[in-house]
């Protein structure tokens, strides 16, 4: 399935309506989010999700939170009408999904049920507050998997009974637009993925996401 398309063929559809969509997006991180918020602010009324146990230590968590606050207060200024819904952390959400999964290599079932937690949290919070949509911003970055994620969010869409947001956003050079973005508000730019085995796992072999 082509995602991109999926999702302009959406928009085309919403285009016509008097009132924009709610739409409760699930960001991992400012610079994730900061291609993405630019895409959609204008085709949707969007609150930003800031729910992320994965994200190891807690000071990271607080560091990358802020980055996120900071990047909508920015985009507010400019007349973008952007909400933000904060989660208390709880790391241990994050522990019970991927216990026996230590050892996993990143992009493997850690990452799966890593995906999984935060998608069903946004649906559930979505369904609770009546928005249309939920969605993620995790599609924007090359190494995650696209597919993965829009199959998880349409099946717990399903199952909680909310639409999901199909999205490929780093096509038409949306991660290269993110990071162009990152160094235009000056936003902090992780590089591990966040939990303490990818941070582990960058530590032995340094790369940047």
């Amino acid at each position: 399935m082509n995602y991109q398309k999926e999702l302009e063929g959406l928009l085309a559809a919403l285009s016509g309506r008097p009132t924009p969509a709610s739409l409760l997006l699930h960001s991992c991180c400012g610079p994730c989010s900061s291609y993405v918020l630019e895409y959609l602010w204008d085709k949707f009324a969007v609150t930003v999700l800031y729910y992320n146990p994965n994200i190891h230590p807690l000071e990271e968590y607080e560091r990358r939170k802020a980055e996120q606050i900071r990047l909508i207060e920015g985009y507010r200024t400019q007349g973008r009408p952007i909400a933000f819904l904060d989660c208390d952390y709880d790391a241990s959400a994050f522990s019970v999904c991927s216990r026996g999964l230590e050892s996993e290599p990143e992009g493997g079932l850690r990452c799966r049920e890593c995906f999984a937690l935060r998608l069903a949290e946004t649906a559930r919070l979505a369904r609770e507050g009546s928005f249309d949509y939920f969605g993620t911003t995790l599609t924007v970055s090359p190494h995650k998997n696209a597919a993965l994620i829009n199959e998880l969010g349409m099946a717990l869409g399903g199952e909680i009974g909310v639409s999901f947001l199909l999205s490929d956003f780093k096509k038409r050079d949306g991660y290269r637009r993110s990071i162009a973005l990152s160094r235009e508000y000056d936003l902090y730019r992780q590089d591990y993925c966040g939990c303490a085995h990818s941070l582990a796992a960058r530590q032995e072999t340094p790369s940047a996401l």
